[in-house]
């Protein structure tokens, strides 16, 4: 499999890329993030309605985590499209349906992730912030507890995130398009990843910092959400070309 060296004009063919393919399939991409932008919108209201506003801050971070495991949705979309073929929900569904199984083995990392990251959220926030319900109107003067749980889970989420961006960035679509097994695709993208550092590390502090200000200003996420899923497909592309 050939590997090439991605720079930053490459970040930005990926980017432009991205929303050409997030423009060209329009309705079917907003309307498979409107999924996501409601579960988001169902989550962030039950902590609203419990008195946990701080934790939304570490709740939309936490997304980045189970992310990887939706990209299938959007590459179906994508070769549907690439195809000549309708890309409605049938093209989602086959986009699951053509992946590796490994793909699944996958998904499931990135929920043991994302469950270790709540958990160690949670007790954070029981230590730092406690019982009392903090409202929306008080979160910024709350105080010190709130600002040190922000701190600490920020740093707790942002090591869980480096290892499964590490792991999972050039591995789902290597996956998706069935060009390796689990460990081949795990083993190619941490070389993608350590052999282009800073430029990758710079693709995922972009990729962080929109998604999780999307998902804080959620009805920018239907937007965001296909455009970033293009640019990482296309990006892969440029890494890892087919021929």
């Amino acid at each position: 499999m050939i590997l090439r060296p991605i720079f930053i004009s490459t970040l930005q063919r990926a980017l432009v890329e991205g929303w050409r393919m997030a423009n060209a399939t329009r309705g079917t991409s907003l309307a498979y993030a409107l999924i996501f932008t409601l579960a988001g919108l169902a989550i962030i209201g039950t902590l609203l309605a419990q008195g946990w506003a701080p934790f939304i801050i570490a709740a939309a971070g936490a997304f980045m985590l189970v992310g990887p495991a939706i990209l299938a949705g959007f590459f179906g979309i994508a070769a549907a499209h690439e195809a000549g073929e309708a890309a409605g929900f049938a093209a989602v569904s086959r986009g699951f349906a053509t992946a590796a199984n490994a793909l699944w083995a996958l998904a499931l990392v990135c929920g043991l992730l994302f469950m270790i990251f709540v958990t160690d959220a949670a007790i954070l926030y029981a230590y730092m912030v406690g019982a009392t319900p903090v409202w929306l109107g008080e979160l910024l003067p709350a105080g010190d507890g709130v600002a040190r749980f922000v701190g600490w889970s920020a740093v707790s989420g942002a090591v869980v995130a480096f290892l499964l961006f590490c792991i999972s960035a050039f591995a789902v679509p290597l996956l998706c398009e069935r060009r390796a097994g689990l460990v081949g695709a795990v083993a190619c993208s941490v070389k993608v990843v350590f052999g282009n550092f800073m430029v990758a590390m710079i693709w995922a502090l972009l990729l962080s910092t929109v998604v999780i200000g999307s998902v804080l200003l959620l009805p920018l996420l239907p937007l965001t959400l296909p455009w970033l899923a293009y640019a990482s497909r296309a990006l892969y592309r440029e890494a890892l070309p087919l021929s």
